[in-house]
């Protein structure tokens, strides 16, 4: 196209700038499936916002200018249509009857030989797996190649046949700062198998081309990312990846997306062994109080918490003193870069502090969080740098070399602090935490919060249901028995939402709220008065999965779990024959049963990493950790590894 979209490469410019600065990491697999020139249609998963499209336009491969659709009627005004157009965007008249009339502009840019990317799943939310994938990318590539077929002469050479290429964006934290992001591209999917049927004439047969192309591309998605059959389910799979690769950033993000689905898998597997209940409920117990404390296991994995630290122990003096000297060193250690980093951090501060704000703003959407941290930390940052640009230029006496040198200091100040925080972020993070465990753990016992006050803390909170979500055509996944999947099951849990009064009972770990406490605020329970809870819960938690795998490397030889189908294939597993593989309504039957080797499961984690026999070594800092009557020594538990002894559930003191 004659168009140099300026817009559009100052805005994927600002993009790059902002998803740099949020995330470590933008980790792309599978570029070579993406032709570097011809017509294609990105079909992308939408799980966070505005940072999906930034993040797909900034790291797409060979740099092409990306084509999103827009509302036609904002390309009425000239001028907003001039930028509009520059920026990429493409008009489309979403009241058109007309299919050809409704992709004139999709027509125009894939002829060009222009590359279009569509959200197929229509809208951005938070879910255990893909709920929706709607028609449109599947009907603008149909209607494309029945438009060639009868408009050649309009038809750049080369762009007569369009692919979509499937696209997902998956995150490893996605609302957390510094966290990590992972896009990875299946194998295009060309038309020939569909444009038959589409083109045939017949009744109701387009439609149905498209509804077997929109079943591709769902599949195709499903693939590249981490689904799971319900909330809890997911959690304990999160849980178990965090505690078997305890190191921040240890996972090799090619393996990511295999791991999390093959830990999904195992959890959802029924009756996998006969304590599976408690091992879920002690690793959704730890879960829900990591996140009701903002720590993490990995934070707790890096701290130092010997027994020497324990003030009820008769250790001599110089030892504990010793080990407090350790903790004084390496806060010294930070602070004495505090000189280096003063400056930079003051000056960034207010953008800090806005997009804290911004994030508590929806507190409630995870998946608004990030979009609203980046926002407004970017927003603070466009009126920071160009007041130091101005500082720095008055300083040299506003002269033409004076811009410069401003322009290339305001440059690598941006760069400097970008590498501080690389470089201390972490580090400061697990110093923080250090100091608030040994408040809490040094804090007289009274302070702690009693079993029944701490419940409410114990369970893992569920997002709220997107409205704009048709759930009464998202396909329904086999839930695991006793986990939560959304709403359908709150009924059935309705001792889920904790009371003050002692007659009600106390939640279960591993059970999920009412969908009205999932949008309820929780206030932040104070570290000093639950660090024990959380340090006995990430004991458990180990002495758990521990168990789990203990029994999978003792069971018989022909065990299986639970697999995705593409897993199975990938990995040698088994997978169910299909009587038809095409459904009486002529679209691709269900994905069949599949299953892998619990032995071969076994092999894949520990071929990747996973710390499945650390698992069973005593846990630093479990000293510190209440045991179930709220008080005592652990010792005793440790030394009584049978598989039904994890089955410790929280208990309210008996009152009068």
């Amino acid at each position: 196209m004659a168009n140099a979209y300026i817009v559009h490469r100052v805005i994927r410019r600002i993009a790059s700038w902002a998803v740099v600065a949020f995330f470590t990491e933008i980790h792309v697999i599978g570029g070579e499936n993406v032709p570097r020139d011809g017509p294609i249609i990105a079909t992308s998963t939408h799980h966070n916002m505005m940072l999906d499209p930034a993040i797909l336009s900034c790291a797409f491969p060979y740099k092409r200018v990306l084509h999103y659709w827009s509302k036609a009627s904002l390309f009425a005004n000239p001028a907003v249509g001039y930028i509009l157009t520059s920026a990429g965007n493409i008009p489309v008249d979403r009241k058109a009857q007309d299919k050809q009339l409704l992709f004139r502009g999709t027509f125009r840019t894939l002829a060009a030989g222009e590359a279009v990317a569509l959200f197929p799943e229509g809208t951005s939310y938070t879910e255990p797996h893909i709920m929706q994938v709607k028609d449109g990318a599947a009907w603008a590539a149909l209607e494309y190649t029945k438009w060639v077929k009868e408009n050649p002469d309009k038809v750049k050479k080369g762009a007569e046949n369009v692919m979509i290429v499937p696209t997902a964006i998956v995150y490893t934290n996605k609302s957390k700062y510094r966290s990590q992001a992972i896009m990875e591209f299946g194998q295009p999917i060309r038309m020939d198998e569909f444009t038959g049927q589409f083109m045939s004439g017949k009744e109701g047969a387009a439609r149905l081309a498209v509804k077997r192309l929109t079943a591709v591309i769902e599949r195709e998605l499903t693939q590249l990312t981490v689904n799971a059959p319900d909330w809890d389910t997911l959690y304990a799979a999160r849980m178990a990846r965090d505690l078997l690769w305890p190191e921040e950033r240890s996972i090799n993000l090619d393996d990511f997306v295999a791991i999390s689905q093959t830990l999904v898998d195992l959890f959802s597997t029924p009756d996998l062994v006969p304590n599976i209940n408690a091992i879920r409920r002690h690793l959704l117990t730890y879960y829900s109080l990591l996140e009701s404390t903002h720590l993490t296991n990995a934070v707790l994995s890096s701290l130092p918490l010997p027994a020497t630290l324990d003030p009820r122990q008769p250790v001599p003096l110089p030892s504990r003193l010793f080990t407090l000297i350790l903790l004084i060193r390496d806060t010294l250690a930070l602070l004495a870069r505090l000189p280096f980093s003063i400056v930079p951090l003051v000056i960034h501060a207010p953008a800090y502090v806005m997009s804290r704000v911004g994030a508590r703003l929806a507190e409630d959407e995870e998946e608004t969080q990030a979009q609203n941290k980046v926002v407004f930390g970017l927003l603070l940052l466009f009126m920071i740098y160009p007041a130091a640009f101005f500082v720095v230029w008055a300083f040299l006496q506003y002269t033409p070399v004076g811009a410069v040198i401003a322009l290339g200091f305001v440059t690598l100040f941006a760069t400097y602090h970008t590498k501080l925080i690389n470089d201390n972020y972490e580090r400061a993070k697990r110093l923080v935490a250090a100091w608030r465990v040994l408040v809490g753990v040094w804090a007289p016992r009274k302070w702690d919060l009693s079993l029944s006050a701490v419940a409410q803390y114990t369970v893992p909170r569920i997002p709220p249901e997107n409205p704009w979500i048709d759930r009464s055509k998202a396909k329904s996944r086999p839930t695991t028995p006793g986990a939560h999947s959304g709403s359908d099951s709150a009924a059935a849990s309705p001792a889920r939402a904790p009371s003050a009064g002692p007659a009600t009972p106390l939640p279960v770990a591993g059970s999920s709220p009412s969908p009205g406490s999932g949008s309820s605020k929780r206030r932040r329970p104070p570290t000093r008065r639950v660090i024990r809870h959380v340090l006995r819960a990430r004991v458990e938690a180990a002495k758990a999965l521990a168990s789990l795998f203990a029994q999978l490397a003792r069971a018989p030889e022909g065990t299986r779990v639970t697999a995705s189908p593409h897993l199975a294939r990938l990995y040698g597993g088994h997978i169910e024959t299909v009587s038809a593989p095409v459904g009486e309504d002529g679209l691709p039957a269900p994905e069949p049963a599949a299953w892998r080797s619990a032995r071969e499961v076994l092999a894949f984690l520990k071929a990747r990493g996973a710390k499945i026999a650390a698992l069973g070594d005593r846990v630093d800092g479990d000293w510190a950790a209440l045991s179930s009557d709220g008080d005592g020594d652990f010792e005793s538990e440790r030394a009584s590894p049978s598989p039904d002894k994890g089955d410790v559930q929280w208990v309210a003191p008996s009152r009068g």
